[in-house]
């Protein structure tokens, strides 16, 4: 069974590394983490600030899965959950840290790199692994042949991995989230510049999402009126009418409903690269959904939801955007 830490990492699919020479930098980096909306540190054992900086994390930064990186020895993993740690992450599969963590009940994505790694990773209960270093073994090929005989096993590939082409594999089914270092630049770090990590994790994240405005909506009383609305706003913006069941639309511009629907002045249609990260992410800022306005395909995902809240009148709905 996964977590609710893990579940909430993987809601957020992204996991960035962290390498601190200096515990006494541990706090800001870490408010700056929780700032730039991606609450998660992999905290490496690359440096001798390890366990401080996790302790410190764990202790005064509000909000944030503190985790070890870069774990190798079953002592590293008991001194870092002794400090706060509340995942680990190894390099390569080891069994012995593996077979801990799992008795201890202790969450931990394994290293893995070859079919050998996976079955021995899956033989401990475990669902979801590393994929390191994932550009030097194929990366999304890989992981994509990967999918196959190993369905029931997701990865957070790392090693390679960068802005440019980090929604090539989070949009692959099996991989859960991605990490890396992208997210906060050593040149920042040394600089001791919080507020670019901050931002920088922020353009990670919007770039995550894509949000995007998908069209205005319209709500007429009638199906004579929604077309008239149609025929005009077309003829205005030189836009092609197309008709969508019930509705219809100015192109991608707007959609006139034919019926009332919740909001008095209309709908808002955000569009999202990302559906089920971009609902993770309204409830964890506390916002509602409502439960009779979200439609499925016929896969089973949601293709539209929509919001409780209204803004100015105008409904929200989110839309998954076509890749």
């Amino acid at each position: 069974m996964i977590s609710e830490n893990m579940k909430t990492i993987f809601d957020i699919g992204l996991v960035p590394l962290i390498v601190l020479d200096d515990a006494a930098d541990a706090v800001d980096f870490g408010n700056a983490l929780v700032k730039g909306g991606i609450p998660i540190a992999e905290v490496t054992f690359r440096t001798a600030a390890c366990l401080d900086s996790i302790r410190a994390m764990a202790q005064q930064v509000q909000g944030i899965i503190v985790g070890a990186g870069t774990v190798h020895t079953v002592q590293q993993a008991k001194d870092a959950v002794e400090a706060g740690a509340q995942f680990i992450v190894t390099p390569a599969f080891n069994p012995a840290v593996t077979e801990w963590c799992v008795m201890n009940h202790i969450d931990i994505l394994p290293g893995t790199v070859s079919p050998a790694d996976i079955e021995a990773a899956s033989a401990f209960g475990l669902e979801i692994c590393k994929f390191f270093p994932a550009a030097a073994y194929g990366g999304i090929t890989t992981l994509k042949a990967l999918s196959g005989p190993f369905a029931h096993i997701k990865f957070m590939p790392t090693g390679g991995v960068n802005f440019d082409n980090m929604n090539d594999y989070l949009d692959l089914p099996n991989v859960a989230a991605v990490g890396g270092s992208f997210m906060t630049p050593s040149d920042m770090v040394k600089n001791k510049d919080w507020d670019g990590i901050a931002a920088t994790c922020q353009k990670v994240f919007k770039h995550l999402l894509g949000f995007e405005l998908g069209h205005v909506g319209l709500h007429a009383q009638n199906r004579k009126e929604a077309e008239d609305i149609t025929d005009d706003l077309c003829e205005l913006m030189l836009q092609d009418k197309v008709v969508g069941g019930d509705n219809f639309f100015a192109g991608p511009v707007a959609e006139i409903c034919d019926h009332p629907m919740p909001g008095s002045k209309g709908h808002i249609c955000i569009d999202t690269r990302d559906m089920e990260r971009a609902i993770a992410y309204y409830k964890r800022q506390g916002v509602l959904f409502n439960k009779n306005l979200c439609f499925k395909d016929n896969k089973g995902n949601i293709k539209v939801a929509f919001l409780e809240k209204e803004i100015g009148g105008f409904t929200i709905h989110l839309r998954r955007k076509e890749k």
